[in-house]
């Protein structure tokens, strides 16, 4: 049930207590006061905030609506996963590695929806993705997703539904922890996505077989020394194996920065809007 109890005592915290709402930011109204806006947020200006509620629990979320929207006419869906150094529930934050990005939303007009993951300090199985992100050996995925996936996965459900999304063209990238949830997204929803672009993430390779339909352009840096670029390059040699033809990107010299020049990059951009679903 979407409207709680929990969610209700929520919103009556951030209202009445303001030693509590320093502790808890309201994710509609950032507090520029306390913390000034930052030079790379002038950005994302149009990127607005909202919040999912479900089961008690509330997850924020940024949103960039094409403007203006033409009647009857759909548009793609860019799903940003933001990594574990971004996580928190100021609803700013998760952008803040999406700095280096073209500003792809200007050449091909489309929704933007970036979900944010609370920190472990604020919240239990604060993650996209259970598993140790600095493990060399793989993963198994969990039977059933973390509750900010899961949240994030029903929020972005709902969005589609109300919104005039076109739903041949929904497209999800991520990095680091949010390269886990992208390949996350495309072992539960793959057929959803028309395109993905994980950075220096992993996969559960089990799941290879299942992805090689989908068009994935991985990135990493080889001297990757938080996520081993073995998780990329495993993924990528079971989906070859599988006869998939995934696209690979591995930067030289490159530590855990992958998304710098991941996002960077417009051909990567193009190449991703120009995938369609069947």
């Amino acid at each position: 049930m979407r409207t709680s109890v929990i969610g209700f005592l929520y919103s009556l915290v951030l209202a009445l207590s303001p030693a509590i709402s320093q502790q808890l930011p309201d994710p509609l109204k950032p507090d520029y006061a306390s913390q000034p806006l930052e030079d790379w947020e002038r950005k994302f200006a149009d990127f607005t905030f909202h919040k999912f509620e479900e089961d008690g629990r509330v997850l924020p979320y940024r949103l960039l609506v094409p403007a203006p929207i033409e009647p009857g006419k759909q548009y793609p869906l860019v799903i940003f996963m933001h990594g574990a150094g971004e996580r928190g529930i100021d609803n700013r934050i998760q952008l803040r590695n999406f700095r280096s990005t073209v500003e792809f939303w200007k050449k091909h007009p489309c929704f933007v929806i970036a979900p944010l993951c609370p920190r472990r300090d604020q919240a239990p199985e604060a993650v996209w993705v259970d598993t140790p992100f600095g493990s060399g050996v793989g993963h198994t995925m969990k039977e059933q997703p973390t509750w900010p996936m899961r949240l994030a996965l029903d929020a972005i459900d709902e969005f589609i539904a109300t919104h005039p999304v076109d739903r041949h063209r929904i497209y999800v990238t991520g990095l680091s922890m949010g390269g886990f949830a992208t390949w996350e997204i495309l072992q539960r929803r793959g057929k959803m996505i028309a395109a993905a672009v994980p950075v220096c993430g992993g996969a559960d390779t089990a799941f290879a077989s299942k992805l090689v339909a989908i068009p994935i352009w991985v990135t990493h840096g080889d001297a990757d020394d938080i996520v081993p670029v073995s998780r990329s390059r495993d993924i990528i040699a079971a989906i070859k194996a599988a006869r998939g033809n995934p696209k690979y990107t591995e930067f030289p010299g490159v530590k855990h920065d992958a998304w710098t020049y991941t996002y960077s990059n417009s051909e990567i951009w193009d190449w991703m809007f120009s995938q369609v679903t069947n």
